[in-house]
């Protein structure tokens, strides 16, 4: 499929975006992608025109939006080099769980950080404190559905970026006591050039 250079538009510190730049690079996409830093709570006009609701990653291809992690993903999936990271027939329900698990946590993770933006006197400690259970639920559960370290897929992918986004914002929540096979998981996949590279800042 020949398409014109696509604009992907991210943020250093999303770990959503850095899904999407980390199959970009796995799939041999770097040329043909354009990575666009943006702010998305300044709401830019090029983000906006990409997605409405101004988050990312948002991708323009041939003029066309695409937006949510997970789609974006799946189809550069389809597009970029094999193997593919999102495997065919039955055995895709296993990888599509445990990406869904891991995308659940990373939403947890994000709404801790959005309350600890407000203002001190403004947080709720109840909504806090419940993410933090559900985080450490879902580790937890993310234990029993966890792969070997050597996988790579989309569900080993993601649940790698949520364990790694949980230390980046709050080291101090000891999920490793519930999942050391996803903590094995994690540094195994923290140790790939395209990890590396898009390690959040």
């Amino acid at each position: 499929m020949k398409l014109s250079i696509m604009k992907l538009f991210i943020n250093s510190g999303s770990p959503f975006a850095r899904k999407v730049r980390i199959v970009v690079r796995e799939k041999g996409l770097m040329d043909q992608v354009e990575e666009v830093f943006v702010v998305p709570v300044e709401s830019p006009s090029d983000l906006v025109r990409a997605n409405p609701l101004s988050q990312i990653p948002a991708l323009i291809v041939d003029g066309t939006c695409w937006t949510d992690s997970s789609l974006i993903a799946h189809w550069l999936d389809a597009l970029g080099a094999e193997p593919r990271l999102l495997p065919e027939g039955e055995a895709v329900w296993p990888v599509r769980r445990l990406e869904v698990l891991g995308a659940g946590l990373l939403e947890m993770t994000v709404k801790m950080v959005l309350e600890n933006r407000r203002p001190e006197s403004e947080r709720s400690p109840f909504w806090l404190k419940r993410w933090e259970d559900n985080l450490l639920r879902g580790f937890a559960v993310a234990e029993t559905a966890c792969p070997a370290a050597e996988v790579f897929d989309l569900g080993s992918l993601t649940l790698g970026l949520a364990a790694t986004y949980a230390d980046f914002r709050y080291p101090q929540i000891d999920w490793r006591r519930v999942a050391p096979r996803v903590a094995a998981l994690q540094a195994q996949l923290e140790k790939r050039q395209s990890f590396i590279d898009t390690y959040p800042k």
